[in-house]
């Protein structure tokens, strides 16, 4: 390689580059419950042509691709052979994820794939390593992200609004769906960890969690849950999740050194509130005394300043990530709910259960990702056929 003209990094930088005056195109896989509402999106967007939605049920995958003109399969493999296409949608169930991902990253497509990233942060690390090392966007489905309330508390937390962050409480209860291949941490955590992993800076940072569980019902699977881990400067964070309760909440308190914020999902009228109140400490009692003498005795006083809620646009979620995801793809900016964001969910989901296997021990995470066998060899049939590329282009 060291006669030719230019890199493969160079290579990929120019291909990306052609995507940025075009409209892209789209194929949806899964046209199941989630996969309808990807492409509804998708042919709203000016950004995207939704081509082709694949389903192993034909018929279904016709009904879906005939409201918007596109051409329906029963496999992605024959999808890609037909249509000219620029990236893939998974929505599909989490144990797919990881085989249509390498088979739409193999084949040079950009990938969107909805939450979880994978049923294993094995099977998740591949996808990443291998669409890193072929310069391809590998984007999470993480919806709530792109809500405006999320969007709005990312910026309060990111201009330290809040100040350091001494807890988060997050609730996500409600009645049902007991789901028969995950529990209710696979099913209901990843939102608000997802959530986290966006609005806290730095992002999801955790050596360790612990996290007890129940199956009062004998479904086979935790339906109520408790997951807590701790956070920076001695914070703690805890997610309550349930299957069980007849009301519904799902609700977030954010408290900071300066402000709290409570992000209330299921109040459009105020969605969030800020609290100027907290616990007030005398400025020579900081963490560095934490458990001194002149700690204990210090004078707590409490702030009791105003209540605020922040003015939110009105926009849908799903429209906003799909124009995200063309964005990552033309190169004008990073991915906000990348693959390695969405590894990071994966690894806490699955420290999570390595911890309820011991009675709620803490569980530390996984390493940093690294492609199985199988994900090396797609890389390595793609640099070669890139250094092919070169050399012809190079005229060698």
């Amino acid at each position: 390689m060291a006669d030719l003209p230019y890199s493969l990094t160079e290579l990929r930088a120019s291909r990306s580059g052609a995507h940025r005056d075009r409209t892209l195109g789209v194929a949806v896989v899964g046209a199941g419950y989630w996969g309808p509402n990807l492409a509804r999106n998708f042919h709203r967007s000016e950004q995207w042509d939704l081509r082709a939605v694949c389903d192993l049920d034909l018929d279904r995958a016709e009904g879906l691709a005939s409201q918007y003109g596109a051409k329906a399969f029963g496999s992605l493999d024959e999808a890609l052979d037909t249509v000219e296409i620029d990236a893939v949608a998974i929505a599909t169930p989490a144990r797919t994820h990881h085989s249509v991902a390498l088979t739409a990253l193999g084949a040079g497509k950009h990938v969107l794939v909805e939450k979880p990233l994978a049923d294993r942060w094995d099977k998740g690390a591949d996808m990443v390593s291998v669409a890193d090392a072929k310069g391809l966007v590998l984007m999470a489905d993480h919806t709530y992200c792109y809500t405006p309330a999320v969007q709005k508390m990312r910026e309060l937390l990111h201009d330290g609004e809040l100040g350091d962050i001494l807890y988060i409480d997050s609730v996500r209860i409600n009645l049902g769906l007991v789901q028969p291949d995950v529990d209710v941490f696979w099913d209901l955590a990843p939102h608000d960890l997802s959530i986290l992993e966006y609005v806290l800076p730095g992002g999801l940072t955790p050596e360790a969690v612990s996290a007890h569980g129940a199956d009062p019902l004998g479904t086979g699977h935790d339906c109520v849950g408790h997951l807590s881990f701790d956070l920076p400067f001695g914070g703690m964070a805890h997610i309550h999740v349930n299957w069980l309760s007849p009301t519904k909440i799902r609700q977030m308190v954010i408290g900071g050194t300066r402000r709290t914020l409570v992000w209330d999902d299921l109040n459009p009228q105020q969605r969030l509130s800020v609290y100027d109140r907290g616990v007030q400490l005398p400025t020579n009692g900081g963490r560095s005394s934490r458990n001194g003498a002149d700690r204990r005795d210090a004078a707590i006083s409490y702030r009791l300043g105003d209540t605020w809620s922040p003015a939110l646009p009105e926009r849908e979620a799903l429209g906003q990530m799909v124009d995200e995801f063309a964005a990552a793809i033309r190169g004008e900016r990073a991915s906000a709910t990348s693959g390695m964001s969405a590894l990071r969910v994966l690894g806490i989901l699955e420290a999570t259960t390595r911890s309820l296997t011991t009675g709620g021990a803490q569980a530390p995470l996984g390493g940093a990702p690294a492609a199985s066998g199988y994900a090396r060899q797609i890389v390595d049939q793609d640099m070669e056929q890139e250094e092919g590329a070169l050399k012809q282009e190079a005229g060698a």
